[in-house]
């Protein structure tokens, strides 16, 4: 089972253009995504997805100067461009990652696709159909979602997993704008899916009615949602530059430090703390009248 981390980034953001090439600590955003997604032992390839977008020939050329697979596709329907790219590069599970969260952890990484993989005993007799291979579990994981769910865990640490079943069944459904745009909201959504929580007990896999995802939502506790820690506007790129300066020439620090940073500076979180978070409704409008654009794949 190939499990294969796609990295999302495009130059064309409306709040910080380009921002995924913007220095910090010394390297560009997407760099430091890249080396502390690669850091996580449960993925077995990391590619980053853009679009076929002029601008956006500097992603490619930075990732074949790192010597990273990168996929290209459509600018607008992001869920074309994962589906595309976790097709071509034979995806089994599917992490998506977004070149904004230049704190990723590896470590919560690990964590949310082990517990994809091994939290929970199905409430019902599993079935392992030899020609398939396909197991039962979950369909999708995730350390975040949007209202009327309660994140847990900071901003900027964001993980999904899903199967690449899963993903192809979105993409082949889909219809809504946001649910092309956001990639995994067609997978999550209550009335197409059962969730259960990593707090709850016991651990059980639910039985879900026919069409329905089994979602599981990596829960932390105590609650950590309030911290915003992704790079969406200058404020939280100001932010980021300060936490990287703070470890100096480490680069291997994890989340639970920068936590213990925020907690003996608290000043920190008032840096950013009037940017509001982009609602998973929120669409580019040019989406909802143009049609999505067929990838290309190159290997950088």
């Amino acid at each position: 089972m190939k499990r294969v981390a796609i990295i999302q980034a495009r130059c064309g953001s409306k709040r910080l253009p380009e921002k995924v090439l913007l220095d910090i600590g010394g390297k560009p955003m997407l760099q430091r995504v890249i080396e502390r997604t690669q850091r996580a032992t449960q993925i077995d390839e990391v590619i980053v997805a853009t679009t076929v977008a002029p601008e956006d020939e500097a992603i490619v050329q930075l990732c074949r100067a790192l010597g990273v697979p990168v996929a290209q596709g459509s600018v607008l329907d992001v869920l074309d461009r994962f589906y595309r790219a976790a097709r071509d590069f034979r995806a089994n599970v599917v992490v998506r990652i977004t070149a904004d969260c230049p704190l990723i952890d590896p470590a919560v990484i690990d964590q949310v696709v082990k517990a994809f993989w091994e939290w929970g005993k199905p409430s019902f007799p599993a079935h392992f159909p030899p020609e398939t291979g396909n197991r039962v579990g979950w369909d999708f994981a995730a350390n975040r979602l949007p209202p009327p769910w309660k994140r847990t865990y900071p901003i900027g640490l964001d993980v999904e997993v899903c199967t690449f079943q899963a993903l192809e069944r979105a993409w082949r459904e889909a219809t809504k704008p946001y649910h092309r745009e956001h990639v995994m909201p067609y997978i999550y959504e209550e009335e197409r899916s059962v969730h259960v929580s990593t707090l709850q007990s016991p651990p059980v896999i639910p039985e879900a009615p026919p069409g329905f995802f089994r979602v599981l939502r990596v829960d932390h506790d105590p609650d950590y949602g309030s911290y915003r820690w992704t790079v969406d506007t200058p404020e939280d790129l100001q932010l980021v530059r300060q936490i990287y300066a703070h470890f100096g020439s480490r680069s291997d620090f994890s989340w639970l430090e920068v936590l213990d940073l925020f907690k003996r500076h608290p000043e920190l979180a008032q840096i950013n703390a009037s940017v509001p978070h982009k609602a998973v409704h929120e669409v580019d409008e040019r989406l909802v009248t143009k049609e999505s654009t067929h990838g290309k794949q190159t290997n950088g």
